[in-house]
This record gives C-alpha cells, sequence and structure tokens, in this order.
C-alpha cells in the first residue's frame, strides 16, 4: 500500500462539481468520484453540514480526507464523503449558513473559503486493500452500518441497481412499501431488510446471496421478489393498521404464499381481533391469522389472584389425574379455550399440573 499527502484547496476540490442522483457525484476537475458505490448517501444533519462550513470559514482545520487512486489517475473518496458534500454543496448555492449563502458573502471571505486548503492521503493499492482501509478508518467517522460495510464489498452494475431502487430516499421500494417497511433507506437498512427476506426464500446468507449476484447485470430478481411480497401481503391483508410496520413481510411470504386466504374473512378476524382485550399484542394477529397459532398473540395470562382463587377452589386437585399438587406445581389453563371464545376471567380459570397441560396442549 502506498501512501501519498496531497494539499488540495477547496476551489480544487469544488472545480467541475456534479451531483445527480443517477449519474453520482464527482468533483475535483471530474477527477473524483466523491460517492462510490460502497459508500452510503449522504446522511449528515443541517447542523453537522452547517458546522463544516463554520469550521472552514473560522480557518480551522478539518480531519484528514483519504482517497484512494485509480488505474486512470482518477479517485474515489475512502472517507470525506460527508465533509466533501457539505463544502461542494454550500459553494454550489444549494443551501445558506446563518443566513448567508456562499455568492453572498463578501469577496474576501469568498476567497478565504476557496483558498482555504485541506490534507488528503492518497491510497493505492490492490482493490482488496483499499476496501480493508475504506472498513477501517471509517470507524472513526460516522459509524457504518453492516450492510454499509457489505456494500464496500460487492460492488458493481447489480449493487448499483440495487441501491438505485432500494437505498434512496423516495426510491421505487418506498413508493411502493414505505408504510410497511422500517428503517432508513440512505443507511441501508431497507435493503438489508428485503436482503434478508430472499436470503431466507434461498436458504442463504446476505453475504451468500449478494455474492451469488454481484456480476449480475441487473437486480431483476431481487426486484421482482420484492415486487411479488408487496403484491400478496396487500392482497390478504386490505386494510393497512400501524401494527404492520416493520413486520418481516417476506418472511410471511416464504412461510405462507403456499396457503390459500380469504382477504374478507381476514378483514373480520383482524377486526376482531383489535378489539380483543386478551390479546396484548397486535402485531402478532397478522401471523397468527396466517398460521393458527396463538402464541403469535401474547394471549393476556391469569394474574396471581386468578390463580389462588382457582386452586383454593380446586383444593390443589387437578381436575384431569385427579392428583394434589403445590399451586407452584400447577399451570392457569382456559378452561374454555380462548380460540373457542374463552376469557382471561377468573371464572374461566382451572389450575392443571404441568404434565395435564401439555398433554391437553397437544390435543
Amino acid at each position: 500500500m502506498i501512501i501519498e499527502e496531497r494539499k488540495v484547496t477547496l476551489k480544487e476540490l469544488y472545480d467541475d462539481y456534479f451531483n445527480d442522483e443517477e449519474e453520482g457525484v464527482v468533483g475535483y476537475s471530474e477527477k473524483l468520484n466523491i460517492r462510490p458505490a460502497y459508500q452510503r448517501e449522504f446522511v449528515y444533519s443541517d447542523k453537522k453540514r452547517d458546522e463544516v462550513i463554520r469550521t472552514v470559514k473560522k480557518k480551522f482545520p478539518l480531519s484528514i480526507f483519504y482517497w484512494s487512486k485509480n488505474d486512470d489517475d482518477t479517485y474515489e473518496i475512502l472517507d470525506g464523503q460527508q465533509r466533501t458534500i457539505s463544502v461542494c454543496e454550500y459553494m454550489d448555492g444549494n443551501f445558506s449558513v446563518d443566513d448567508k449563502y456562499f455568492d453572498n458573502l463578501p469577496d474576501d471571505i469568498i476567497e478565504d473559503i476557496e483558498n482555504y486548503t485541506i490534507t488528503v492521503y492518497i491510497c493505492d493499492g490492490t482493490e482488496s486493500e483499499k476496501l480493508e482501509w475504506f472498513k477501517i478508518i471509517n470507524i472513526a467517522g460516522e459509524e457504518l452500518t453492516t450492510q454499509e460495510l457489505r456494500n464496500a464489498s460487492f460492488t458493481g452494475q447489480w449493487l448499483t441497481e440495487s441501491k438505485r431502487r432500494f437505498s434512496k430516499t423516495g426510491c421505487p421500494a418506498m413508493q411502493l412499501f414505505d408504510d410497511y417497511l422500517s428503517g432508513s433507506p440512505i443507511r441501508q437498512q431497507v435493503f438489508e431488510t428485503v436482503l434478508s427476506w430472499i436470503a431466507d426464500r434461498d436458504n442463504c446468507s446476505i453475504d451468500d446471496y449478494m455474492g451469488r449476484h454481484q456480476h449480475d447485470n441487473n437486480c431483476n430478481d431481487l426486484w421482482l421478489y420484492f415486487q411479488t411480497v408487496v403484491a400478496w401481503t396487500k392482497a390478504i391483508f386490505v386494510d393497512y393498521r400501524k401494527y404492520m410496520s416493520g413486520l418481516d413481510w417476506g418472511i410471511l411470504y416464504n412461510k405462507y404464499h403456499e396457503n390459500t386466504y380469504d382477504p374478507v374473512f381476514i378483514k373480520q378476524e383482524t377486526d376482531r381481533l383489535m378489539q380483543d382485550k386478551d390479546v396484548t399484542k397486535y402485531a402478532g394477529v397478522y401471523e397468527y391469522l396466517l398460521s393458527g397459532n396463538e402464541r403469535f398473540l401474547s394471549i393476556r395470562a391469569f394474574d396471581a389472584d386468578m390463580r389462588s382463587f382457582a386452586y383454593e377452589k380446586q383444593k390443589g386437585i387437578c381436575p384431569k389425574c385427579g392428583n394434589h399438587f403445590e399451586i407452584s406445581e400447577m399451570q392457569a389453563d382456559h378452561i374454555t379455550p380462548w380460540s373457542k371464545g374463552g376469557k382471561t376471567i377468573v371464572e374461566n380459570c382451572q389450575m392443571l399440573c404441568a404434565d395435564c397441560n401439555r398433554r391437553k396442549s397437544n390435543i
């Protein structure tokens, strides 16, 4: 690994600056790729962005920038993307700081900013060395997400297309399924979620899936799968509720999509369950309706007073096997099962020994 130190003025950095959602971000006379495929999107808050500009105006030093050198004498930013975009966007007139746009500043201040010098370390080595350095130096900055680190290892057309669909503000994935997804697209959390779904479908890890498709010319497999999950979810659960946000819809699709469901019945049952006071986990309603397994609902348990009342009423006798047990050896059970309309009330509580309760549960 060869490392070169270089001094670069902000005027040089900003020369031929270009920022386009689809084409990418370049500067330094079009020789610097400011946002390579493995880099995150712009994530600085307005406060952080403005502080970069104030630091420059005060002539305080910015931290070292790291670039990697390509074979054609162009460069890619390894570390410093957020600061670089902050400076270039300000000089491009896209935001103001302290009520002043760049062009509104006095000429001497503009000249000071243009002549401000940053220190750049340029590394020249193998692709794996550059990626490893990228991971190491970014530990000290805005902490990289797991998916951002994965992206550094699987660059190519497939990744570029995938990020366009899943990793941009207002990207196609968010337009289709925004209310159902949690996490930030620009921090790669939505992309990672969908990758986890399709990796589950293929019975592999996210890294395995990305490795298999890294050299594909497009991300059609991932995009078509995602669209199928969206269509399946909205066809079965026709009414959206806030509890649907953040559920692993792809995992649910993988497990249950071969089953047949009646959307009208599903809607009726959803309405009923959302009003049932014994249901304590409303987000679990959806997998319960797909699977029939009550454990997803976290049905309200009998409290200590209900259990003690039932135990004393039974005089410690299990009504199934007829044997006597201490209360600590028994478990509360619905006489009329919850699934058949039984409520979690004292009149519907019986105490069974652990063995009898297990046998009943397995029937």
